[in-house]
């Protein structure tokens, strides 16, 4: 699994090469076996070969990132949970780490689970797409047609959240956003009165 905060989920007191080698010695690799898989998933990563004697601190966010991927890696998992694991990072190094995914997909066919929040992220890794809208899915299929027409206007209220370069764009976004916001909002309350309503008249009947 990969988490949101890169340094919260790495032991600050170990290593990277003792982070990283600790599944594989648990898995029952032998130190030596360890230690070269450990060489072989920094250099997969794109990390420095000086990298297994430094401590978490001493790198970048994005580098942490790149700590916490490898390790997932690892155990050469089939599968792997990606907790909005860019939404901590800035934009150039979001799409950098974004770009290692895709890579280490190509090239292991390792899958993810990807989960965020934010559309733009989730339409530039994903092959599907299931939107969870207060714990149930609203909305389904191939990431290009939900995030070209969402049908649902949650999925719509995502996208428009995406920020833009365009400060006039933007703020036509944050007002469509709102306005859908609002309209869902009134919908669910005229349902609920309507509700309330139906259920005091079945009442008065009894």
């Amino acid at each position: 699994m990969v988490f949101q905060d890169p340094y919260g989920s790495l032991n600050p007191a170990l290593t990277v090469g003792d982070i990283l080698s600790e599944p594989l010695v648990v898995q029952g690799a032998s130190a030596k076996d360890a230690r070269a898989r450990v060489r072989a998933l920094l250099d997969q990563v794109g990390l420095p070969s000086d990298a297994p004697e430094r401590l978490p601190r001493e790198f970048s966010g994005g580098q942490r990132q790149r700590v916490a991927i490898a390790r997932a890696l690892a155990p050469e998992p089939r599968l792997i949970v990606c907790d909005e694991p860019v939404s901590a990072l800035d934009l150039s190094t979001q799409a950098r780490v974004l770009d290692l995914f895709l890579d280490i997909q190509r090239r292991t066919g390792v899958a993810y689970l990807f989960v965020s929040h934010d559309l733009a992220v989730v339409r530039h890794v994903s092959h599907r797409v299931s939107v969870v809208y207060r714990g149930d899915i609203v909305e389904t299929g191939p990431a290009a047609a939900v995030t070209a027409e969402p049908e649902h206007p949650y999925t719509r209220r995502l996208l428009l959240a995406a920020p833009v370069a365009d400060p006039e764009e933007q703020a036509r976004r944050r007002a469509e956003r709102r306005r859908l916001h609002d309209a869902e909002t009134a919908a669910e309350t005229g349902a609920g009165a309507e509700t309330g309503a139906a259920e005091i008249g079945q009442g008065a009947h009894g």
